[in-house]
């Protein structure tokens, strides 16, 4: 039987959880505007951006004292996640 602790911490982490889906859903539409004013298909990856994203996420999990793999990770996977998502609905102008 499961501790009634965990349950309710597991029952918060579901509202978090649908939380993220909110926030996930409003940055889907905000790469598809920017797909939107892109020209070419080469401009989808621009590995400079990334290379910030990446430094500005680890700067700001030190100073939330969240762990840097954790947020490297997750951060990485859904940019990936979202440049796939790009080259699946690129349309030639």
């Amino acid at each position: 039987m499961l501790n009634k602790n965990i349950l309710k911490i597991r029952k918060k982490l579901d509202t978090l959880d649908n939380h993220l889906l909110n926030l996930i859903k409003k940055r889907e539409y905000l790469v598809k505007q920017v797909l939107k004013n892109k020209k070419y298909k080469k401009d989808i990856v621009d590995k400079k951006r990334i290379a910030v994203i990446i430094k500005n996420i680890k700067k700001k999990s030190i100073s939330k004292k969240i762990d840097t793999k954790i947020t490297k990770t997750i951060w990485i996977s859904m940019i990936k996640a979202f440049i796939e998502y790009e080259y699946r609905n690129f349309k030639k102008k």
